[in-house]
C-alpha cells in the first residue's frame, strides 16, 4: 500500500480558510473582556496600571484635537499587560467607541479567528490603537494626526514592553515605522524599531476591517501569522 503524501501548505491554507469563515464554531464560553489583566501580589504590574492611568490622563488632556472633539470615549487598551505580544490597530469604530474595548463586533470577531489559527487567545496578548479616539465618519486619520498621536503611542509601546510587536493596518504602520508607503509592500516583514535604547521586532499585516471588506487578501494574512507564530517559537515565548 502507497501512503500518500500530504501538502502541508494546502494544509495551513485550509486551515485559515476554515478558521476566518463565518461557520466557524466557538466555544459557549464568554470571553472575559476586561481592561486590563492584574495579579495584585505583583508590584511590576502594578507599576504598569498605574503607568497606564497616567498615559491615560495625559491622552485625555489634549487640547484642540478634532479626534478628541468629536468622539465620546477614549479607547486606551485592553487584556493583558503583561503580554509578550502587544498588537496595534488602527482606530476604534463604533463599536469599540461604545464598549470601551478594543476590537469589536465583525472585526473582533475575524481577529480572534486570526489568533486562535495560530493557537492565541485573544486575552492572552494587549490590544490598543494608534489613535485613541474614533476619527468622525470613521474617516482615515491624517499624517499629522497619526505623528501627534504617535508620541503617546511609543510611550505605551515602553510601558507594556512586549517581545513582539504586531502592526494591523495602515495607520499603526506609519505611527510606530513612520512608513506611510503601501501596506502590501512593507507586510510579511519582520523589521525592528528602537524605543528608550530597547529594540522590538515588528510584524505588518492588514487590519481586520481590511479583510472584512477585501477577503482574497486573508492568504497573505494567513502567510504573515505563520511569521508571527515562528517567531513566538523561536523566541520561547509563552503565550
Amino acid at each position: 500500500m502507497t501512503k500518500k503524501t500530504l501538502n502541508q501548505n494546502a494544509k495551513y491554507v485550509q486551515e485559515l480558510i476554515d478558521a476566518i469563515e463565518p461557520n466557524f464554531i466557538f466555544s459557549n464560553k464568554p470571553i472575559d473582556r476586561f481592561k486590563f489583566t492584574e495579579n495584585s501580589n505583583d508590584n511590576t504590574n502594578q507599576d504598569k496600571t498605574e503607568q497606564l492611568s497616567a498615559l491615560k490622563e495625559k491622552i485625555n488632556s489634549i487640547e484642540n484635537c478634532n479626534l478628541k472633539d468629536n468622539s465620546k470615549n477614549l479607547i486606551m487598551g485592553n487584556g493583558n499587560i503583561n503580554s509578550s505580544i502587544m498588537l496595534i490597530g488602527e482606530a476604534p469604530g463604533a463599536a469599540e467607541e461604545k464598549t470601551g474595548v478594543s476590537f469589536e463586533s465583525d472585526v473582533g470577531s475575524l481577529l480572534n479567528k486570526m489568533l486562535l489559527a495560530i493557537n492565541i487567545k485573544r486575552e492572552k496578548v494587549y490590544l490598543t490603537y494608534s489613535i485613541n479616539f474614533r476619527p468622525p465618519e470613521d474617516r482615515k486619520p491624517t499624517s499629522q494626526e497619526i505623528k501627534r498621536y504617535s508620541i503617546f503611542l511609543k510611550e505605551h509601546i515602553s510601558i507594556i514592553n512586549p517581545k513582539i510587536i504586531i502592526l494591523m493596518g495602515s495607520t499603526a504602520m506609519e505611527a510606530v515605522t513612520g512608513l506611510n508607503s503601501r501596506i502590501s509592500n512593507e507586510r510579511g516583514k519582520w523589521k525592528e524599531i528602537i524605543f528608550k535604547n530597547k529594540t522590538f521586532p515588528i510584524m505588518i499585516t492588514f487590519n481586520p476591517s481590511y479583510l472584512i471588506r477585501f477577503p482574497e487578501n486573508k492568504k497573505y494574512s494567513w502567510e504573515d501569522l505563520k511569521k508571527i507564530k515562528q517567531k513566538i517559537k523561536d523566541l520561547k515565548i509563552k503565550i
